[in-house]
């Protein structure tokens, strides 16, 4: 006889590697899903390990721990199911799995049939597929498990119908990127048009090295409708239920803006980062300009006003207005601020150097050691006090290679690396419009770009104008469209091929940069692997 279902989604953010820690976190939600008087616990993909292990997966150790804890973590479950994603270990090959638990032990498991390659994905390296349907009966209702990819592809959800599932509960490590969850309402719902069966899509939230997984679990019923969408960037237990063979309608909140979700990516990023590698507090060379404005702010959201330090070093070249500016802006949000004037070290510098460019003119030389005289000052810092430095170099400057090696480079975490200068300014907009008010001066938003490494510099000056630039970068790097298709979309000739040629030239910087936050579907990371060596010229 059939009875309504309750299920419980834990999207929670677990820690990669803390698998004990994990274990509690899954336990916690267990614990207050049975106080909701839930049936089943649904939890991430990899929950127990965290999610990506990359080559953890390959270390024996690693995966006994793993085991161990799962059982440990079976023994006290006990009136409720429970899903829980790890990393299985079966006459010596590795699956991506769920384990299923009951009255406390692990009663069946399920095996992730797809595996995905492509993106920041390389799950053929560590896993086999599984081909097996898992589907278990409760409260008289037939339930099928997949694991993530499984319903971005046609096959596993179809073994999961064909052995009787009503519906299907699906662990997920889905990771952001701009549009994703729409994305995902499609590709789930060609799963739910292919097979009927209702979907609950539990997704992993936190900040993990350059990837944030944003949460935004979601039900929909067999006819493809979202019946409830959960929190993004934030953990959460929510308590669905099931009847008569349909989710109940939960309520769905109104769509956020694209800034709104970015935002929230880049400061879960910077929160977790810091927090889960233990860094007391965060550095930030505040410049005037608006990328290093957007990165203090981003940082106090995440961590707090006390723990982040700005750090202005002005030259002879830095605009009273830059000094102005960031006065304020520190005094809006109320982080420690300190002025370290660099003219002293750049004439010890010039002195030491003298006798080597005798005769030489100057040139961008003596721009980069003023940078790099900065970079120096920070990191110092970063040693006496354990603070991490955050770069706030943007995606068109890291394409282009319009940043310094050990200057504006250095650092530990890059924030703001994968984000278009064009985006920066929308970011920083919606930003100041929050309740609460402005916290980055309209000086900042409203004055051109420039680096300030030498008079009257500004960034169009060595750069196209960036709404060009940007969709130039994008274009190649994110659609791989060659320079002639990028032509015929309409843009100059000679900006194209000059941006190319700068994006394939600074190649060896970037492999240098600290990580940072991926936001679009192409960042510069794990999921941009080019040679530095290469004469390869697609035209």
């Amino acid at each position: 006889m059939k009875t309504p279902l309750t299920v419980a989604v834990a999207q929670l953010n677990c820690v990669v590697g803390d698998i004990t820690g994990n274990a509690r976190r899954i336990l916690d939600a267990v614990t207050r899903a049975k106080a909701a008087g839930a049936d089943v616990v649904l939890t991430p993909e990899l929950a127990l390990c965290g999610y990506p292990p990359e080559d953890l997966l390959l270390r024996p150790a690693f995966l006994s721990a793993c085991a161990d804890e799962l059982d440990a973590l079976a023994a006290q479950v006990h009136g409720i199911v429970v899903l829980v994603g790890y990393p299985a270990q079966v006459d010596g090959l590795r699956y991506n799995a769920a384990a299923l638990i009951r009255d406390g032990r692990v009663v069946d498991r399920y095996f992730k049939h797809r595996l995905p390659n492509y993106e920041v994905f390389d799950e053929e390296r560590y896993f086999e597929p599984g081909s097996d349907a898992c589907v278990f009966e409760l409260q008289g209702h037939r339930v099928g498990v997949n694991i993530c990819a499984d319903v971005w592809e046609s096959g596993a959800a179809e073994v999961s119908r064909a052995a009787g599932a009503e519906l299907l509960l699906v662990l997920n490590a889905s990771p952001f990127h701009l549009h994703k969850q729409q994305q995902r309402y499609e590709v789930i719902r060609e799963r739910v048009a292919d097979t009927g069966l209702p979907v609950a899509y539990c997704n992993l939230v936190g900040g993990q090295d350059e990837l944030v997984f944003d949460g935004g679990s979601f039900a929909l019923n067999g006819e493809g409708e979202l019946a409830w969408q959960g929190a993004s960037f934030t953990e959460e237990l929510s308590v669905l239920r099931f009847d008569d063979g349909a989710w109940r309608d939960q309520g769905v909140p109104d769509a956020r803006p694209v800034e709104a979700d970015v935002y929230d990516a880049l400061v879960l990023g910077v929160r977790d980062y810091l927090g889960k590698n233990g860094f007391p507090g965060a550095l930030i060379g505040l410049s005037g300009g608006v990328d290093s404005a957007l990165t203090l702010a981003i940082a106090v959201d995440a961590l707090g006003a006390e723990r982040v330090r700005a750090v202005m070093m002005p030259s002879p070249y830095t605009a009273q207005m830059s000094l102005d500016d960031s006065r304020e802006m520190v005094r809006w949000l109320g982080v420690r601020y300190d002025e370290i004037p660099i003219e002293p070290a750049m004439q010890t510098f010039a002195a030491l150097l003298a006798p080597q460019f005798a005769g030489l003119p100057e040139d961008t030389t003596e721009e980069n050691l003023q940078s790099r005289i900065r970079g120096m000052l920070l990191m110092a810092l970063s040693n006496k006090t354990g603070a991490i430095v955050l770069t706030t170099g943007n995606k068109s400057e890291m394409a282009t290679g319009y940043a310094t090696l050990y200057g504006d480079m250095a650092g530990g975490f890059a924030v703001i690396k994968d984000i278009y200068k064009t985006l920066v300014y929308r970011l920083c907009a919606w930003r100041n419009a929050q309740p609460g008010g402005p916290v980055i001066p309209d000086n900042i938003l409203t004055r051109p770009p420039s680096a300030e490494l030498k008079p009257d510099q500004c960034d169009q000056d060595s750069l196209p104008p960036y709404e060009v630039l940007d969709a130039i970068i994008a274009a190649y790097m994110e659609e791989d469209l060659s320079p002639p298709e990028i032509i015929a979309r309409g843009y100059p000739e000679a900006e194209v091929r000059r941006t190319v040629a700068m994006l394939r030239r600074n190649e060896y910087k970037r492999r240098q940069a600290p990580p940072g936050v991926r936001v679009t579907p192409r960042g510069f990371g794990k999921d941009w692997r080019y040679p530095i060596t290469s004469r390869y010229r697609d035209a």
